[in-house]
């Protein structure tokens, strides 16, 4: 004889046959009350939105011809200024002073060279946007040379001047640099001149060194001064202060 059914699979049986029915009438009630709340919606008359006006926007009126501003003059256009001849812009050797070294363009490569790792330097140049550099060098006293770059970024995405400035300034500020972060430059925003303590090695002079690393515009100001006797600070800032006055 066969065994006989559990008595409890057909009244399972009837509860999920309940259970199906009461969702289908409370989805069918659903759709049916969404549908009803559409239709009551689009039989009522739109709601009109308010007037996109600005009554309180007012434009200056044009002046009248022949009262129009004259434009700015090459000397005041900073632009026109910067985008000539850059070597212009270098500060004039000093009376009595005679050149040494570089004098005019020089070359991204000659730059590098200056550098401890002058294939970073390179690298570092290319990414910030270098366009050209201007230079300057003299010796103004038996051991004392100074020399300025005036190195002159494309615009574009990175603030290529800023980016350079902001990164010598931290590396003269370190232990084993300047060690300190540096006086301002009296009319910039973020210039920094320094002196670094005297570097002393048996069987050689005494050296002295200060710098002024200066960003105004796209236009990055890197002065460098040595000299085996001690360099004084008014020295470094003052043409620190007149270089950055001729841009």
């Amino acid at each position: 004889m066969a065994p006989d059914t559990p008595p409890t699979v057909r009244p399972r049986r009837r509860a999920l046959r309940t259970v199906g029915l009461i969702a289908v009438a409370a989805v069918l009630g659903l759709v049916g009350g969404t549908a009803t709340g559409y239709g009551i919606q689009a039989e009522r008359e739109a709601t009109p939105l308010p007037a996109l006006n600005q009554p309180g926007l007012a434009y200056p009126k044009p002046l009248p011809k022949g009262e129009e501003p004259e434009p700015l003059s090459a000397a005041e256009d900073r632009q026109v200024k910067v985008n000539g001849d850059l070597r212009k812009l270098l500060l004039p050797r000093p009376k009595g002073a005679r050149a040494a070294g570089e004098d005019g363009w020089q070359s991204l490569d000659a730059y590098a060279t200056q550098y401890t790792r002058p294939s970073n330097a390179l690298t570092h140049q290319l990414d910030y946007g270098i366009r050209r550099i201007a230079t300057r060098s003299w010796m103004s006293s038996e051991r004392r040379s100074v020399t300025i770059d005036l190195i002159q970024y494309r615009p574009g995405t990175r603030a290529g001047a800023a980016e350079h400035v902001a990164s010598q300034q931290r590396v003269a500020g370190r232990d084993d640099q300047a060690n300190y972060e540096g006086e301002p430059v009296k009319g910039s925003g973020n210039g920094r001149y320094y002196l670094y303590p005297v570097e002393r090695e048996p069987g050689y002079l005494d050296l002295y060194v200060a710098r002024a690393l200066v960003q105004h515009g796209d236009i990055a100001i890197v002065i460098h001064m040595s000299d085996t006797e001690k360099i004084a600070e008014k020295d470094i800032r003052s043409l620190a202060e007149r270089q950055l006055e001729r841009l």
